[in-house]
């Protein structure tokens, strides 16, 4: 085998693999990526999950809760707590 076909073969060789590292490199970004995203959203219900709870818990009290949505107050109350002659 000639050194040209020598050198051509080894830069084919160099290539193939620079390609399969990059397939695979890309691969494991998105699936990271995803995974990533998935940790988040569980997070994200977790956390509302436990909001809900509380803001039950506390309405349980028979106390008013005070809510800000952007920029009005709204109060909280059971409605078993409305029922209850003071």
């Amino acid at each position: 085998m000639s050194s040209e076909k020598r050198r051509v073969i080894w830069i084919l060789s160099i290539l193939l693999f620079l390609a399969i590292g990059y397939i695979f490199l890309s691969a494991y970004v998105g699936w990271k990526k995803d995974r990533d995203m998935q940790i988040f959203q569980q997070g994200m219900n977790y956390g509302a999950e436990q909001i809900i709870i509380q803001i039950a818990q506390q309405a349980s009290t028979c106390q008013q809760i005070p809510l800000n949505v952007q920029n009005q107050t709204v109060n909280i109350v059971a409605v078993g707590c409305l029922s209850q002659t003071p």
